[in-house]
């Protein structure tokens, strides 16, 4: 099977930012690789792995203009030996956003812009009417979601080593689906009581806590649903404005982190450690691990080749929106 993580990732106790009633601890799934590390990783194999084994020389996925799952994509279908397009759609316009665009396109991506969902998902289907294989948005089908299957039970391998205390609570950001699906079945079918706090990052929050719950249902026997729907929580209240636009709570959450050496991004991570944050200093649980689902990999090394910003095609650029 293709894999491309490095496994067990490493657990860190975050202690400058625990209280005497509330440690925070980290999985660093933001190291599962040294090119590009992050929880897409995890997905991507067994997904590519279906490719090859469909006879696939191409792929096509969909995210927002710089997706880092885009991004994960182009790095490992690159490795994999099949060539990649991405349907991109519009996102709020920072350095990182830009600069994961033209590291996509410096792997080699072919961009394909569309300015709505709706524009997205035609073009997504000529992409596949003409021969490419399509993942998901996010990875997040039941079988990329099996790559966080495994993450659950390699936690519970790490606790019964003692390298950590048993969670009461995960904390992860919830975007497609996948991550916080795929965690919290893998927690139901383990021994570990821990449950799953999904801080939702886009609309429409209803879409995704409903998709994450069918792709855990997909992957769970009938009489561990209700399991399941116990476990995971979903909180939209860190959402702000919007995909991709900083919070207060986020701006100071990521300050926070990069005091303990964790560097996130405004989109995903700042808004879910945030939350992490916030259960901390309520002190109602005993531990709380704050899943971190981005790359910390610099991108320099895959701007290589890429091309400058202002370099960018007009078309590519519009979709970073002011």
């Amino acid at each position: 099977m293709l894999d491309f993580g490095t496994y067990p990732t490493p657990v860190e106790c975050l202690e400058q930012l625990s209280t005497p009633s509330t440690a925070l601890w980290v999985k660093r799934d933001d190291l599962t690789n040294s090119q590009y590390g992050g929880s897409k990783v995890r997905k991507l194999g067994p997904l590519l792995e279906d490719a090859k084994r469909r006879g696939a020389t191409r792929l096509v996925t969909l995210g927002a203009i710089g997706s880092h799952h885009v991004l994960a994509t182009g790095v490992f279908g690159k490795r994999a030996g099949f060539s990649v397009e991405a349907v991109v759609m519009p996102q709020p316009q920072s350095r990182h956003v830009l600069q994961t665009a033209r590291a996509s396109i410096g792997q080699g991506v072919r961009m394909i812009p569309a300015t709505s969902y709706r524009e997205a998902t035609r073009q997504l289907a000529i992409c596949v009417e003409q021969g490419a294989y399509a993942i998901p948005t996010g990875g997040s089908n039941a079988l990329g979601t099996l790559g966080l299957l495994t993450a659950a039970t390699e936690l519970e391998v790490q606790i019964h080593a003692g390298l950590l205390p048993e969670p009461n609570l995960i904390v992860v950001a919830l975007g497609s689906g996948g991550t916080a699906a795929g965690l919290c079945a893998g927690l139901v079918r383990t021994r570990l009581r821990t449950r799953v706090l999904a801080i939702a990052v886009a609309e429409p929050v209803k879409v995704f806590s409903e998709r994450a719950h069918a792709l855990a249902y997909e992957l769970l026997d009938p009489s561990l649903r209700g399991h399941f729907d116990a476990r995971l929580e979903v909180d939209r209240s860190y959402l702000g404005e919007g995909y991709g636009l900083p919070t207060p709570k986020s701006v100071r959450a990521a300050h926070e982190a990069a005091r303990v050496g964790l560097a996130l991004d405004d989109t995903y991570t700042a808004k879910a450690f945030a939350a992490a944050l916030d259960r901390v200093a309520l002190g109602q649980e005993q531990t709380v691990l704050f899943w971190n689902t981005l790359s910390s990999a610099s991108l320099e090394p895959l701007l290589a080749d890429a091309p400058k910003e202002h370099d960018l095609a007009p078309e590519i650029r519009q979709l970073a929106r002011a």
